[in-house]
């Protein structure tokens, strides 16, 4: 896809690798609508920054509404947005498991099914879901984080199958512990510089979104070499 002129929605836009999307983006030419639950850390002629929660329904279909009424359509959609709580099983609040859910599962239904109509209705367009490697095998103390990127597996796996034939590409990113302030739930695990940088996993999401019109990356699995130093 040539991105120069595209639109594209970026959640979670406001740090890590959200906002490593939201800058490539720009770089490339497209119109970008970050969704940020608060704040808004960049400036750019092209760049919206819209407030939502995007575990929120009400609040997805307020900003999706303005968006679709200016351009019709998007062309990507990043669901980047994600959180994770630290814990065993049974030392997770219900809170933290539905945020969690609402977050990192719910979050991705609401924004997709709102774009998909118009993309298949140009025949074109690209989602791209950002799970994790939780999501391609458990961990201890992270099962109900684990829980949602499994689901996020799922969704994408079915979803790819279920559009690619309306021209629509779903790709499904399991990044690797990445440099960013996910862990600050963790009492054990800090961020360090052996870890991904943000914007190197931006960078392989931006190339995937350049692919040829009839080259489809499904999945993409990305671990940093030496993980530990």
């Amino acid at each position: 896809m040539e991105l120069k002129n595209k639109i594209a929605v970026v959640t979670g836009a406001n740090k890590g690798i959200g906002l490593e999307c939201v800058k490539m983006l720009l770089e490339k030419g497209a119109t970008v609508y970050g969704i940020c639950r608060s704040g808004c850390s960049l400036q750019h002629e092209k760049y919206h920054c819209l407030h939502a929660d995007v575990g929120n329904q009400a609040q997805v279909d307020a900003v999706m509404d303005g968006i679709l009424h200016t351009h019709g359509a998007v062309d990507i959609l990043i669901n980047n947005a994600g959180l994770g709580y630290f814990g065993m099983c049974e030392e997770l609040s219900l809170e933290q498991w539905h945020e969690m859910f609402n977050t990192n599962v719910s979050g991705i239904f609401y924004f997709t099914r709102r774009v998909l109509p118009g993309m298949k209705k140009q025949d074109s367009g690209h989602i791209v879901n950002i799970a994790s490697i939780a999501g391609l095998e458990g961990y201890q103390q992270v099962s109900g984080y684990c829980a949602t990127k499994f689901a996020v597996r799922g969704f994408s796996d079915a979803l790819y199958k279920e559009v690619r034939d309306f021209g629509v590409k779903v790709t499904c990113v399991y990044p690797g512990s990445v440099k960013t302030d996910f862990f600050r739930h963790s009492a054990n695990i800090k961020a360090h510089d052996n870890m991904l940088m943000p914007e190197d996993v931006a960078a392989q999401i931006v190339y995937a979104l350049e692919s040829p019109a009839n080259y489809h990356p499904v999945n993409l699995e990305i671990r940093p070499l030496k993980p530990r130093g």
